[in-house]
């Protein structure tokens, strides 16, 4: 079981690190490909269908004050300030790793919904303390004591506004997009994922009851395979407890509303 448990409110904080509508088209296939001469007996190209976006971005309103995007790789200074504006200059410093944030956010929303999240580009750091787990041998328990762990990341998540949290993540959506489409997606829309990330939190079981542990290494694992099977995101709404993970939730309940609107 991991010990560094920082995405765990990477949903609640999302336009925290972004900005303004952007449409990405879909990059041309081999464009650096030059094309057979055409002759009679040559088939017709197929015409390739763009992707479909599930839920579109939609168009910032255009403010005096607000300022050009910069350049991607010039952008952790504008993202520092949007932190900063957000929760003061020293909860950034204490809660946020600040380099490359673009970056650290669309690795971290990808692979949520995966089996691991890359430590490398952690979004947060890591949760003050260690992991506890009660028992011995091979009889291992979670310690409930874990989820006091997590409380300073759901009072931050609860003191957000969803609205201006989306505001600013459709404002800085172009350099999202821009870094998705780097990192090996070019045809696909970062909102989707984004929304299926966050459904698949929502999705987390509520586990109540003691939970067993099983130590077959260095780091403690779910005994129960259903449990361990499940993805980085869900695993980590199950280790800070229902009651932690019902705040949570909720805003990102919220935060999905804000995204795609009232579900139908």
């Amino acid at each position: 079981m991991n010990k560094t448990n920082w995405w765990l409110v990477v949903f609640v904080v999302v336009g925290v690190v972004a900005v303004a509508w952007y449409w990405q088209e879909n990059e041309q296939q081999d464009r650096n490909l030059q094309p057979p001469p055409f002759t009679e007996a040559q088939p017709a190209p197929v015409t390739r269908a763009e992707p479909q976006i599930r839920h579109p971005i939609r168009e910032a309103e255009p403010r005096a004050e607000t300022k050009a995007l910069p350049l991607l790789n010039e952008s952790d200074a504008a993202m520092q300030e949007t932190l900063t504006g957000f929760f003061g200059n020293k909860t950034a410093q204490e809660f946020f790793d600040l380099k490359d944030i673009v970056r650290r956010f669309v690795v971290t929303v990808d692979n949520l919904p995966r089996k691991k999240v890359p430590m490398r580009y952690r979004l947060f750091k890591p949760a003050a303390g260690q992991f506890l787990a009660t028992g011995e041998e091979q009889t291992f328990f979670f310690s409930r004591k874990n989820y006091s762990r997590y409380q300073a990341y759901v009072l931050l998540a609860e003191v957000m506004d969803a609205k201006k949290l989306v505001a600013s993540y459709v404002h800085f959506y172009p350099l999202i997009q821009e870094e998705y489409k780097n990192l090996g997606y070019p045809s696909a829309y970062f909102n989707d994922r984004l929304v299926e990330a966050i459904d698949d939190l929502l999705a987390a079981p509520d586990v109540s009851g003691e939970i067993k542990l099983v130590r077959p290494n260095v780091l403690y694992q779910f005994a129960d395979l259903e449990l361990e099977a499940l993805s980085a995101g869900q695993k980590i709404m199950i280790r800070m407890g229902s009651e932690n993970a019902a705040r949570v939730k909720a805003r990102l309940r919220e935060i999905r509303r804000e995204l795609t609107g009232p579900e139908k």
